[in-house]
């Protein structure tokens, strides 16, 4: 079997805030076609790393190589055109706008056709589940609903690599459940996925590996099954939660 090829690669990641290190010596490796987990307690540097990968902030050290290509220094739209997309903990909708416009945003990356914008966002939205909720307004959407919204502007820029920022938090079990669905039906369309989540039932089922930071270090990396048996993985994050 040839060898998977590595599709992300961040290099010892520092990011510092006046003083304060958010992410510290941070090096994750992802494969094409991998679902990755990156788990910790709050605060732990999981976002700031998402934010340093798509370009949002620039790191204080270190490099985030993507597809072979060094792009530490691009801006957050160039990060984009390369084909990393992202969704974000707060869902931020347009919210007078309908459904459908709010992915042809996401659409319009590629091409500054709005018809050719509006084709490929209608089959994302079918892609999605919302295709029977695309004329309505982002403001008359419940949570589990502008979760798929938010997923589909990603997708409608079309990465290579997804990055999906708890987009299970504040879901109830069945919803939470489709989205797994989702996210593994994503995954089956070509699409490599970073995940960042603290359902653990969701991290299990989905991840081939799974990151966990504490502190903004990486601490604990492998499998999913060894990870959550991993004694500072217990005690930094875990605790006595259980997997059943």
């Amino acid at each position: 079997m040839s060898e998977k090829k590595t599709l992300l690669h961040t290099k010892n990641i520092i990011k510092k805030f006046s003083g304060l290190t958010a992410v510290n010596n941070a090096s994750i490796e992802i494969h094409q076609g991998e679902i990755v987990g990156l788990i910790g307690p709050n605060g732990a540097g999981k976002t700031t790393l998402f934010n340093v990968i798509s370009g949002a902030f620039p790191p204080t050290s270190g490099e985030v190589i993507f597809d072979g290509r060094n792009i530490t220094k691009l801006k957050l739209h160039k990060i984009c055109h390369l084909g990393i997309g992202r969704t974000f903990q707060i869902v931020q909708p347009f919210e007078n706008l309908p459904v459908l416009e709010n992915t042809m945003v996401g659409a319009l990356k590629g091409t500054g056709n709005t018809h050719v914008a509006r084709e490929k966002s209608e089959k994302i939205l079918q892609f999605v589940g919302l295709g029977d909720r695309m004329n309505m307004k982002g403001n008359e959407l419940g949570l589990q609903f502008l979760k798929r919204m938010e997923v589909a502007r990603a997708l409608a820029t079309e990465p290579k690599l997804l990055l999906l920022d708890e987009v299970m938090a504040g879901l109830n079990p069945v919803d939470s459940q489709e989205m797994i669905d989702l996210v593994r039906k994503i995954n089956e369309s070509g699409v490599t996925i970073l995940i960042i989540e603290h359902i653990m039932k969701a991290v299990m089922s989905l991840s081939n590996n799974v990151y966990v930071l504490n502190q903004g270090e990486v601490v604990a990396h492998g499998v999913p099954e060894d990870v959550v048996r991993d004694p500072e993985v217990i005690r930094s994050y875990l605790g006595e939660k259980k997997f059943a």
